[in-house]
């Protein structure tokens, strides 16, 4: 490609791939190690509590995997120039997905040996028992399903999906570094279609099956699509701070420009901050006015007592204030200024996906209340917990799977060019101007 030099060291991460895995891997196993001798020291925190932790920072890291996938799927089957040079970064991003099963282990390990109950209710055993005392009649209709051995087949699918379809688009696009076929890309193109529907159906039934049956008698058709926009929120703030962190060590200063940096950002707008506010407020507003007590209950968890701050938070922090910022194409040409609001739609993503995970909603929630007013004065009297309570692990789970995460992208990046520097559209990208 004119212009472009393939050999070039400012298209290459070089010597900082090194510095970055060592450093993320050091620093993410000296998280697992304190993760792990806080619920040896702490006696008020049992493994229970880690695991809650450990899978609410796993779909955290997830889904900024998810969201790069989507990224490459769409750019092929719309077959997209202006995003060329973003491509190859969102590809290192979306590689995670074949070695990401790895941190999923613990989880897959608890269904294995029968332990899964300590996260997911409708493991217990004794809940299917009709002689027990716990016997839930809803969770036995539910049993073809939500059972252990076929949780654990959809999860091997699921992870098996997603590795073949991030290794498949990172490993064409590189050899098309290599030889210039344009066949690769033809190739990619062909398969894209496939490719997204996979990735739909596969993405949905992930989230349902992780996050929706922690609380098994609530259901939502609207959860995959509103955790599909949160992975596109965290994804593309996860893609700003990557690129503008490359470039500030002099790296694709050139190939990405600010006409990129303005069409991410406007992607971050667009289906991280209005299309989430608007699957968010469309799920909410479906419930509220239902008023279906299976339905209303997730909802009552995270609207009273101490888990209210958090929602509140979300609605200003995740929708007001990132839409008053990035509403302008200003914020959006100004690298440092969408970098700093990258990190905190990063953070508010992470409150997010904590929302999602950690509140429970008790079994007697309607059982020793008839009105809001007797439930709240049941939450402030203490006589009704709605959940995990911010804790420690919380910082440390995140902080070990994050780098974890960064290491895997660096080392994807490692031996690659930062652009497709071969890819037959690269030239329109470099000529790409908003209009």
């Amino acid at each position: 490609m004119a212009g472009v030099d393939p050999s070039s060291d400012r298209l290459r991460l070089g010597p900082l791939a090194g510095g970055l895995l060592r450093t993320a891997m050091i620093v993410g196993v000296v998280a697992v190690i304190v993760s792990v001798a806080i619920v040896w020291i702490d006696g008020g925190v049992d493994w229970s509590r880690f695991l809650r932790s450990w899978l609410t920072a796993f779909i955290f890291v997830l889904s900024l995997a998810l969201g790069g996938l989507f990224l490459v799927i769409v750019h092929h089957g719309m077959r997209a120039g202006w995003s060329v040079s973003i491509r190859r970064m969102a590809e290192g991003i979306a590689g995670n997905l074949v070695w990401l099963w790895l941190l999923f282990l613990p989880i897959l390990l608890l269904m294995v040996f029968g332990s899964g109950d300590l996260l997911y209710h409708w493991a217990d055993p004794h809940v299917l028992d009709p002689e027990s005392e716990h016997y839930d009649h809803l969770l036995a209709g539910k049993s073809p399903y939500l059972n252990p051995a076929f949780w654990l087949i959809r999860a091997v699918v699921f992870f098996a999906i997603w590795g073949v379809l991030a290794r498949f688009f990172s490993r064409t696009s590189v050899a098309q570094d290599l030889s210039g076929d344009v066949s690769f890309t033809h190739s990619m193109q062909k398969w894209a279609p496939i490719a997204a529907l996979l990735y739909a159906v596969s993405q949905s039934f992930a989230i349902i099956d992780w996050g929706m049956s922690l609380e098994p008698h609530w259901f939502s058709t609207m959860y995959p699509v509103y955790f599909f926009a949160a992975s596109a929120c965290g994804f593309f703030a996860a893609l700003i701070l990557a690129v503008y962190w490359v470039q500030r060590r002099g790296r694709v200063e050139h190939e990405i420009t600010l006409e990129h940096y303005q069409d991410m950002g406007k992607l971050l707008f667009g289906l991280g901050v209005v299309f989430w506010a608007y699957i968010a407020f469309s799920q909410y507003m479906l419930i509220w006015y239902a008023n279906i007590p299976e339905e209303t209950g997730w909802y009552l968890a995270r609207t009273l007592g101490p888990w209210q701050p958090v929602s509140w938070l979300l609605l200003v922090g995740h929708f007001m204030v990132p839409f008053v910022l990035l509403v302008t194409k200003h914020t959006k040409r100004i690298k440092p200024v969408l970098a700093g609001i990258a990190v905190w739609m990063l953070i508010m993503h992470y409150v997010d996906i904590y929302w999602l995970i950690m509140p429970h909603v008790p079994t007697e929630i309607f059982a020793d209340a008839s009105t809001i007013a007797e439930l709240e004065a049941l939450i402030d009297a203490g006589e009704m917990d709605l959940g995990f309570h911010p804790h420690l692990l919380d910082i440390t789970c995140v902080i070990a799977l994050l780098c974890f995460f960064v290491a895997g992208t660096a080392r994807r990046l490692s031996d690659c060019a930062l652009i497709p520097v071969q890819d037959p559209r690269l030239g329109e990208s470099l000529a790409f101007e908003n209009m």
